[in-house]
């Protein structure tokens, strides 16, 4: 998914970096004073985690990679603003130090999975879990299947991307059949991932998973429901 140097035209990267600044700026103003003793650690450990889940790139053709994107997850674990800017930190790093996307190219990638990518999954998230029992162990599943359908939205959001501003020689229907059928497939490793980190911690700790909020675990639940009125 990064997006090398020089694949979109001027204008769009431009665009796109506005974006991303916006989305960031907007992110550092929603997110002060949110993070504490319990939340920042949680923070470090989502960034961590998808700097070295990103790390593994591999070749989906038409010059860019695929690799874990890592926003529902991040997103589930601190709320969609620190998720951001989580995933925002780790971009950076990832270009600046290792080349892994370009630097012309950050807003863009940014955009994408900083933005779309932490914002579509933490939507989808939600809408899953208003048709699932309000109980902690729901929460993986959301999760899961947010983070399943989140990647393929992702990379036609680079498609439409494309369409407007792309400049490299390659026909608009390759490079969505190549982006559509990779990152199905790794929609499917990214749900499993997200699905086994988050059911771990909610399952020991559900105290630090934001989307685990207002959820009750479901041996209270079982509980509360052998008390009579």
């Amino acid at each position: 998914m990064h997006v090398p140097d020089g694949f979109l035209d001027g204008p769009t990267s431009v665009a796109t970096a506005a974006i991303a600044a916006a989305g960031i700026g907007v992110a550092l103003w929603r997110s002060r004073g949110s993070l504490d003793d319990r939340s920042a650690p949680m923070a470090g450990m989502a960034a961590v985690f998808v700097f070295a889940a990103q790390m593994l790139n591999f070749p989906v053709g038409a010059g860019t990679s695929g690799h874990l994107l890592g926003g529902t997850l991040a997103a589930v674990l601190v709320g969609p603003w620190t998720a951001t800017l989580c995933i925002t930190v780790v971009l950076v790093v990832q270009a600046l130090l290792f080349a892994d996307g370009g630097i012309t190219a950050l807003g863009t990638n940014v955009t994408l999975m900083a933005v779309v990518g932490v914002w579509v999954g933490w939507a989808l998230f939600r809408a899953v879990g208003l048709v699932l029992p309000r109980r902690t162990g729901s929460v993986p599943v959301a999760a899961a299947i947010a983070a399943f359908l989140s990647v393929p939205i992702t990379a036609l959001a680079f498609v439409a991307l494309y369409a407007v501003g792309g400049q490299a020689p390659i026909p608009l229907e390759t490079l969505t059949t190549a982006m559509l059928s990779w990152h199905a497939l790794i929609g499917i490793g990214e749900a499993v991932i997200t699905f086994l980190v988050v059911g771990s911690i909610v399952g020991t700790r559900p105290d630090l998973v934001r989307g685990a909020a207002g959820r009750r675990p479901a041996d209270l639940t079982r509980r509360e429901a052998q008390v009579p009125a």
